[in-house]
């Protein structure tokens, strides 16, 4: 893989992240906030080399040494000794004062951030509309699944326009699974910022538990305050409140929206209509920004600034899409696709390859039993049964201390713990 060549959006993007500023002024960003930060990561570590602070700030060498100057001249820090020829410096007792003061109002100690309008650019020029996707990169992603042309045919399209998707059915067709495997259909990398720098304040937007790293392929003398990704692929469920859709004020610096997270990828809006904010609030947020591709935040003085809102907003629900939302807005989201209950076949090739998976032999005949039984409990062929059917089959036979065979009458045993009883007339207590 550390061979594979960079996709086009990478080779645009190299001119502005492919080298290292050499001083104060090519960072973009104010001296007094580099100084801060160094005077902060000082002030945490106690003592530092110039190189080690270099590190950590993710600036070029000559650029610390301009940082070091300003502070040492102001008499914040002092030099503490040489090692391999390189300075080691710590803070004075009036640099710890002022890196304590500091500290009081942004706690901020991760690499120097980039400006917005660098930011602005790099995004432009990642932008999902761009991505070439074809129908090879649908199949291979999803081969794992059981799903049809059709239904690939129109991810396809849905992902060649860079606009929103909204995936509807009942529970338990696979919505979540085929939202969740759409970013890996995405080959190519982009460049994330650790932060951004505006108006003097910090927005931290590269986060390793969304932004997957491929430091293998990153470049060599590249600008450090940028990390090559996959493209983002950011998941939200019921725990989404509204406060998660703007800029949250922590500690002193800001953390990016869950939107300007997932920028160049794509965001998952799992069980959409299940969320703590209702579908109307989350809807009024987002429809200019699905419209016109821009967001706005706002600092805490009230100042507002403009985001991109790149990105592929994947809606999954079991819910009446009508119920959730007016037609204005479901008109912003250009494709709606309907996963509805499998056939027959599918069904078969769904518990044949459930088997492989966990050990056991497919038998066809059982599957028929199988869809037997579903049609006595007036149960749909739901594509999540055999998984869930064989995964209980699969604890009886553990707790039973005996090897997990599919037969028919453990089918019965697991559809006996898994669906309700019918006709159940249960009194309350």
């Amino acid at each position: 893989m550390g061979t594979m060549p960079y996709a086009e959006p990478i080779a645009e993007t190299m001119r502005i992240v492919g080298h290292e500023p050499e001083t104060v002024e090519e960072t973009g960003v104010p001296l007094k906030l580099l100084e801060d930060l160094a005077l902060k990561m000082l002030y945490v570590s106690g003592e530092l080399t110039l190189m080690e602070l270099s590190r950590r700030m993710g600036l070029a060498y000559s650029v610390i040494e301009e940082v070091f100057e300003h502070l040492r001249k102001t008499q914040l820090i002092e030099v503490t000794g040489m090692s391999t020829g390189i300075h080691r410096i710590t803070t004075t007792s009036k640099g710890q004062s002022e890196a304590h003061n500091t500290m009081l109002r942004d706690m901020y100690t991760g690499p120097a951030p980039v400006p917005l309008s660098v930011y602005l650019e790099v995004i432009r020029l990642q932008s999902v509309k761009d991505v070439a996707v074809h129908r090879d990169d649908l199949r291979k992603a999803y081969e794992s699944l059981v799903i049809s042309d059709q239904l690939l045919d129109q991810l396809g399209a849905a992902l060649v326009s860079g606009e929103s998707i909204m995936l509807y059915g009942p529970s338990g067709t696979g919505k979540t699974l085929v939202a969740e495997i759409l970013p890996r259909i995405y080959k190519d990398s982009v460049w994330i910022p650790h932060a951004i720098e505006i108006m003097g304040q910090v927005i931290s937007v590269f986060n390793p538990l969304v932004h997957r790293s491929r430091e293998e392929v990153m470049p060599t003398r590249c600008d450090r305050r940028w990390v090559l990704c996959r493209r983002p692929r950011v998941m939200v469920g019921g725990e989404l409140v509204m406060g998660m859709l703007d800029l949250q004020f922590n500690s002193g610096f800001y953390i990016a929206p869950l939107q300007m997270r997932a920028n160049n990828g794509i965001l998952i809006v799992d069980d959409f209509g299940r969320q703590r904010i209702t579908p109307a609030e989350l809807l009024n947020r987002w429809i200019v920004p699905m419209d016109r591709r821009v967001d706005f935040l706002t600092l805490a003085g009230g100042n507002k600034f403009k985001v991109p809102f790149d990105l592929i907003v994947a809606f999954s629900t079991n819910l009446n899409p009508t119920s959730l939302a007016d037609e204005a807005f479901l008109r912003r989201i250009q494709t709606k696709v309907e996963l509805t209950y499998v056939t027959e076949e599918q069904f078969h090739e769904i518990c044949r390859r459930v088997c492989t998976q966990s050990g056991l032999v497919y038998e066809a005949s059982v599957v028929d039993g199988f869809i037997e039984l579903l049609a006595e409990l007036r149960q749909p062929l739901r594509a999540c049964f055999p998984r869930d059917i064989i995964q209980h089959i699969r604890w009886k036979a553990t707790y039973d201390g005996i090897q997990p065979q599919l037969t028919l009458n453990a089918v019965r045993d697991a559809c006996g713990s898994y669906f309700l009883a019918p006709n159940s007339d249960m009194k309350s207590a």
